[in-house]
């Protein structure tokens, strides 16, 4: 059973980002598109804008300029002294946490949430990404869009490793109240297909919608969700100077989420001998062959097939109505009052 977390007052500001690496094209162009023209992002209840997360990035169609954005978000870096010569995305990751953040403070200037839009080279289909089930109010939104496209596999993935201690989470969906990572393939880098495009925009508004459904009070049910759990990642076979001595087994090339069994060819070494996987236990590989993770030593995650219970999430109280010194009324939730 999930831990509860949930909002309690209507969300107000959401943003909505993209380009957080500069080769992922789907973001970059929607995120571009509607700082043009951002009327299809907004709803009655709440504003959304629209962010190029890495605009250097974006510019020379890389997916970073120093260091991975997306790795950047830590309270360490975000909170440590500036300097000359610090990396162009430290830099960016702090003005991006003082803009939908800050993260480190706990105060409510924070956007309610943030979607970040990414593309992988993976055979990922739809993977909507969550730290971890305790998040409610994610997941519910995951299954809403799970619902809304079922033409489509939609998986869930909680990013948050199966530890003792987890990690303080470094991404940047982490400096808001509440986010969560969309990540569609598979894609080139740098490139634009029009299916994967297409169905990012519609995932967006399809998300936006179940928000705005939760600010005009609507109640939604438990349910129960098929997700993977991060196991942690495999690396490719190397040789004693740290290059490459193999690939990709065909076997298991273009198979994300399907089972891996112990024994299993996962790698070819270049001199045509098989690397077999050598766990206990069955496990569901994801990111298999990602073209960005060849510099983090990361051939494919391990992940474990779960089914979780959710529970529900309740409609909003009714807003309270309070009188300023002015004498006029309006509305306030009981958790936006002060203490």
């Amino acid at each position: 059973m999930c831990s509860v977390l949930m909002p309690r007052a209507p969300l107000r500001r959401v943003a909505v980002t993209g380009g957080t690496h500069g080769n992922e094209l789907s973001g970059v162009y929607l995120v571009r598109h509607w700082l043009q023209d951002p009327s299809e992002l907004q709803r009655p209840s709440f504003s959304t804008t629209p962010v190029l997360a890495n605009p250097a990035a974006a510019a020379a169609c890389r997916r970073y300029v120093d260091c991975d954005l997306n790795r950047a978000f830590t309270c360490t870096l975000l909170l440590s002294r500036a300097t000359p010569d610090d990396p162009y995305e430290v830099t960016r990751a702090r003005e991006l946490d003082q803009l939908l953040g800050p993260k480190a403070s706990g105060s409510d200037q924070a956007f309610d949430f943030v979607l970040d839009l990414h593309n992988t080279t993976a055979n990922m289909g739809t993977c909507l990404i969550v730290n971890g089930s305790h998040n409610i109010f994610a997941m519910h939104l995951s299954h809403h869009l799970k619902l809304q496209f079922p033409e489509v596999p939609c998986r869930v993935f909680l990013h948050q490793p199966l530890q003792s201690a987890a990690p303080e989470s470094n991404t940047l969906d982490s400096v808001a109240k509440n986010g969560m990572t969309v990540e569609l393939g598979p894609q080139p880098q740098g490139v634009l297909r029009a299916d994967v495009f297409s169905r990012m925009r519609a995932l967006v508004a399809s998300a936006l919608d179940f928000m705005e459904l939760f600010n005009q009070g609507t109640a939604f049910p438990a349910f129960e969700m098929e997700v993977y759990r991060n196991l942690g990642s495999e690396d490719f076979p190397r040789t004693e100077d740290g290059d490459l001595a193999g690939i990709v087994h065909p076997q298991l090339q273009d198979r994300d989420y399907e089972p891996l069994q112990p024994g299993a060819p996962i790698f070819q070494k270049f001199s045509g001998e098989d690397v077999r996987y050598e766990g206990h236990a069955t496990v569901y590989p994801i990111f298999i062959n990602e073209a960005a993770y060849y510099e983090k030593h990361v051939a494919f995650l391990r992940t474990e097939k779960l089914v979780i219970s959710v529970p529900p999430l309740p409609a909003l109280p009714p807003p309270l109505r309070v009188s300023n010194p002015s004498g006029t009324t309006g509305p306030v939730f009981p958790s936006e009052q002060g203490s």
